[in-house]
């Protein structure tokens, strides 16, 4: 028995590298996957589609036993995410697992970046995740209100990109730190209807990454014969992992999976806080003077009033 039998998937960006990684070994626990790509180039936009690296997917999973369908459809388009959905529900009879990968690049410092440069890493990232989100969403809601309570999860895509930041990088960095926030929230609406929603952030050598390093070999990752940090397939295991009814209890969550390093990313929360308060204790508005004042002292546990102050005296 696989952890995912009976599940349906859909696997979107499957083509090549992490998505391809993800899509196969959700297959080979037991789930029916709609292999989702475009097929197009690292960098998106005006290249025409490819059929052959979605059907190559299929070919993998269907020679290793599972079953599959391919997908050709873009996240970016509102419609053709809702034909993915349409997809998983026309071939397999329902749709019990979500997984956004799909993903282009272009890197650029902002001063040099164009406005498309930026709009179309964003519309693929974060406007795809979106989209497919919101067409499965209201499948497992209305499947909820027909008494049909799903068990249902969402995958989303992640990058240190987004939650450490990366120079070069303030599309395809917004767009993940988007990605984290809407998988939050996400999480905190569909709970009613008995979906998960988490992030994976994965790691490995990609053709993403070969834009910025040309001595690297990318290779697909069940080609890998034994383990290999740079592996994009490794993050695999924790999506199989938050599909499966394992994970029934972990929503809202965003793992990092790279190599055999397993962590969970801290969510942005409240520090230390502090008070404007007159001379008789009650609440008044902050003086500009006395906020760098009482940062440095009890914040940053420094004396040193600040360069520009010491500066003026």
């Amino acid at each position: 028995m696989g952890m995912l039998d009976g599940k349906i998937a859909i696997v979107t960006g499957a083509g090549n590298g992490v998505g391809r990684g993800e899509a196969i070994v959700l297959a080979d626990h037991g789930a029916k996957v709609v292999v989702n790509d475009l097929g197009g180039s690292v960098s998106g936009g005006d290249d025409s589609a490819d059929k052959r690296a979605a059907d190559a997917v299929v070919d993998v999973i269907k020679e290793r036993g599972g079953q599959a369908v391919a997908n050709y459809d873009s996240v970016a388009d509102f419609d053709g995410a809702a034909n993915i959905v349409r997809t998983a529900i026309d071939t397999f009879g329902g749709l019990d697992v979500l997984v956004n990968n799909a993903g282009v690049l272009r890197d650029r410092m902002m001063f040099s970046m164009s406005p498309e440069d930026f709009d179309i890493v964003v519309k693929v990232h974060m406007y795809g995740t979106f989209n497919t989100m919101h067409h499965a969403s209201g499948y497992w809601r209305s499947e909820s209100k027909e008494g049909r309570q799903p068990r249902a999860s969402i995958v989303n895509t992640v990058s240190s990109a987004g939650l450490q930041g990366q120079a070069s990088q303030i599309n395809y960095g917004a767009a993940k730190a988007g990605i984290a926030a809407m998988t939050v929230i996400a999480s905190l609406e569909l709970g009613r209807y008995g979906v998960r929603a988490n992030c994976v952030g994965p790691g490995g050598f990609t053709r993403m990454v070969a834009q910025a390093r040309q001595d690297i070999e990318v290779k697909n990752p069940e080609e890998y014969t034994e383990f290999n940090n740079m592996n994009p397939g490794n993050s695999a295991p924790a999506v199989v992992y938050l599909a499966s009814d394992e994970s029934l209890h972990v929503t809202g969550q965003v793992l990092r999976l790279v190599g055999n390093n397993l962590a969970v990313y801290q969510p942005w929360e409240m520090g230390e806080q502090f008070l404007a308060l007159d001379k008789d204790g009650n609440p008044k508005q902050w003086d500009p003077a006395d906020i760098g004042r009482i940062l440095n002292r009890y914040h940053f546990r420094s004396q040193n009033p600040g360069i520009d102050a010491q500066r003026r005296a």
